[in-house]
């Protein structure tokens, strides 16, 4: 299920020129956010990609919340692009976990790719599934990044962000 943070400040809407003609305030339309039935979709399609059982909330967020919940659960104080918290104790058979996308840095890293918002999105949450799922790429040897890769080209999306890290470390 896809949550809308409502601190998250709205994208405003197209503005009336004529009766015919609309001009549209975000200069690109490729870093508008996607719809919920969309990320829906795609969250199910992937989950079962990655074959996570359980219910999946995504929260979309701001910047600021990310940081606040770096801090509060990693002790990183900065804002990241996104976390997964996986569910632990009873219940945890029917609820896989919570993710967390900061939209203002998905919006930043989707320029920097030359993509979608809504590809970013995409491959923060197929990210963020990876880590429900069990997987931790500082500490697999490249299984997760490997993994990552392969469900990447199934689901029809760039890039992802181990590679990112990757290429960074080693230019």
């Amino acid at each position: 299920m896809i949550l809308l943070d409502p601190d998250l400040e709205p994208l405003p809407a197209p503005k009336a020129t004529s009766a015919k003609r609309t001009v549209d305030p975000v200069p690109n339309k490729n870093l508008r956010l996607p719809s919920t039935r969309t990320l829906n979709r795609f969250l199910a399609e992937a989950q079962k990609t990655v074959r996570l059982k359980g219910q999946v909330t995504v929260l979309l967020t701001t910047d600021e919340y990310l940081r606040k919940l770096n801090r509060q659960f990693r002790g990183k104080n900065k804002a990241t692009d996104v976390l997964s918290f996986p569910a632990a104790g009873i219940g945890a058979e029917e609820i896989a976990g919570d993710l967390a996308v900061s939209v203002p840095t998905a919006q930043k890293q989707a320029v920097e790719q030359n993509h979608s918002l809504s590809t970013e999105i995409k491959v923060l949450i197929l990210h963020g599934l990876l880590h429900l799922a069990g997987h931790d790429h500082e500490s697999d040897n490249g299984k997760m990044a490997r993994r990552e890769r392969l469900l990447r080209a199934r689901l029809n999306l760039p890039q992802g962000l181990i590679e990112r890290a990757a290429k960074v470390k080693n230019p």
